[in-house]
């Protein structure tokens, strides 16, 4: 159930970002989806076992927040180090994809921020923490190690992460950015198991949430002085 829940939630992202502009709905959809799911699926005992309870400490939460940012900044200075500011830098995909959402002209950083950083702190961390961390990696381990089992979960969020950068609609089809795309995949995946290794170490997947949303922060922080002035 939660295998055919993960390729369901990979289409209404794909829909999301790849489809027409009138389906983006969807991609907010799916995360709220993510959410609601351990409700639906799991009694009380089943959420505590995906890791919705408190932390072993605090101090997890501090780590995960420190180690999100660390990672944002490392994954721009590895995007921006190979590809500058073309559109094979991914954080120039995610910035191009904010402009293309709605009409900025005129929008202060602060207004760009309000809009776009809000919705990135509550959905995708939220959501995909709750399942990839949560729900999948629980129902992997079912069947395989815990290891195995992580592994999986971290390349399934680096693929569906290629909706965000590495393939593209055009009007003749998806293409797909070979290099660029392959290289965020991969560092996608090891964005995940940052997180994964986090939700471990703590016992819960709040530290995690909080670590994802740290990371979505600095990387808007990053898109909006940094690199908005190169989108076209």
């Amino acid at each position: 159930m939660v295998v055919a829940l993960a390729f369901i939630f990979a289409a209404m992202r794909a829909t999301g970002m790849l489809g027409p502009t009138n389906l983006r709905w969807m991609l907010p959809l799916g995360f709220i989806l993510m959410v609601l799911t351990p409700w639906v699926l799991l009694n009380r005992d089943g959420r505590t076992q995906i890791g919705l309870a408190r932390p072993t400490s605090l101090w997890t939460y501090a780590q995960g927040i420190l180690l999100g940012a660390l990672a944002a900044m490392v994954c721009f200075g590895i995007g921006f180090a190979l590809f500058g500011t073309s559109p094979d830098n991914w954080f120039m995909s995610f910035a191009k994809n904010y402009n293309q959402t709605l009409d900025t002209t005129g929008f202060t950083t602060a207004k760009l921020h309000l809009v776009f950083t809000i919705p990135a702190l509550l959905f995708s961390p939220i959501g995909e923490e709750i399942f990839f961390r949560g729900l999948l990696q629980r129902a992997l381990e079912e069947r395989l190690s815990a290891r195995t089992s992580t592994v999986l979960e971290c390349a399934a969020f680096g693929l569906v992460h290629l909706c965000h950068h590495g393939l593209f609609r055009t009007a003749a089809g998806i293409s797909f950015l070979p290099v660029s795309g392959e290289i965020w995949a991969v560092t996608a995946f090891f964005i995940g198991l940052l997180f994964a290794t986090i939700r471990k170490r703590s016992g819960s997947l709040f530290p995690a949430v909080a670590s994802h949303m740290s990371f979505n922060l600095t990387m808007n922080v990053i898109i909006f002085t940094v690199l908005w002035r190169y989108v076209a």
